[in-house]
């Protein structure tokens, strides 16, 4: 290796056995100071810009995170609500069943009958407890969106398009249809001469 006469190179080799670069071996120069004064003054502009896009990228991310629980929670709920709805619909039937034992029972001062009264009126009010709420038609206006015409049959005291009968009490659960009534609807006055 050549060597200037004002230069000394360093052959003492390191822990590693390596000797240390010189600059006589083409070794970069330390930057300087005015070279590293720039690199920082533009590092140091840059940091509020990415301090800024990154606050701004983690309060996206907790909104996101936000309305992921929110969504959550409301799914959850549903799917309670939902399970409870098909629970008590099962049930609408057995109500059904004590009404009609109730209307037909022979003797309604009867222990047994008064008995059946008692699980009645228990069935209706855990239903009601769970927002579960009956429907009655009878001499309503016929509705479409909440009750269910069997038959039409014309009558004197009803007018066309009301409800003369209800065959099957419809229900309400939480304001909404659960199950809708079924009606025999009124076809107004029938006219002499007219059959059915």
């Amino acid at each position: 290796m050549k060597k200037h006469k004002n230069q000394k190179i360093d052959e003492t080799p390191d822990e590693t056995g390596a000797r240390a670069p010189s600059p006589a071996d083409g070794a970069e120069e330390t930057p300087r100071p005015t070279q590293a004064a720039e690199a920082q003054h533009s590092s140091a502009a840059t940091a509020p810009d990415e301090f800024a896009a990154l606050k701004d990228r983690y309060a996206r991310l907790l909104a996101d995170f936000d309305n992921f629980r929110k969504r959550q929670a409301r799914e959850r709920e549903e799917w309670s609500r939902r399970a409870n709805e098909l629970l008590l619909e099962d049930f609408l039937p057995v109500v059904d069943h004590l009404e009609l034992a109730l209307s037909n029972a022979p003797n309604p001062p009867d222990p047994f009958a008064a008995g059946v009264k008692l699980v009645y009126d228990q069935f209706i009010a855990a239903l009601e407890k769970n927002g579960v709420t009956p429907l009655d038609a009878k001499g309503q206006p016929f509705n479409p969106d909440w009750h269910e015409a069997l038959s039409q049959v014309p009558s004197d005291t009803v007018p066309e398009g009301g409800v003369v009968e209800q065959f099957r009490r419809g229900w309400l659960i939480g304001g909404r249809l659960m199950r809708p009534a079924q009606v025999i609807v009124s076809a107004g006055q029938q006219e002499k001469g007219e059959s059915f």
